[in-house]
């Protein structure tokens, strides 16, 4: 199973995420959950990066991506960056939606 741990601080503003793990929705090179998930996640990170400039925190290896939101001084690229990170929660949970079984996704605050 995928587990996404998305952390928030008290304001709603996610600070990092957390994404672990295999679906095992079938075997390697056609588990289409996986794949689902690593676009998004890699999608949104290389978006970050390359729409507002700012650069991710990040470790991925096998299974796992991390990614840990430096202080923006600037409230538009922040909110910029914010609305990256919520559109890559929203496409998550669609895939959750249908593959439930085989992901979860986890909120906390900071």
């Amino acid at each position: 199973m995928i587990v996404v741990r998305i952390f928030r601080n008290h304001s709603g503003i996610i600070q990092s995420f957390k994404i672990k793990g295999h679906a095992n929705y079938a075997k390697a090179g056609e588990d289409i959950v996986c794949a689902g998930v690593s676009a998004v996640t890699v999608g949104t990170v290389n978006s970050i990066e390359t729409l507002t400039g700012i650069t991710l925190n990040c470790d991925m290896h096998n299974g796992f991506l991390s990614g840990m939101i430096p202080l923006i001084e600037d409230d538009a690229t922040g909110s910029k960056v914010q609305l990256l990170l919520e559109s890559m929660l929203v496409m998550l949970n669609n895939i959750a939606e249908s593959y439930g079984k085989y992901i979860l996704i986890e909120e906390a605050i900071l």
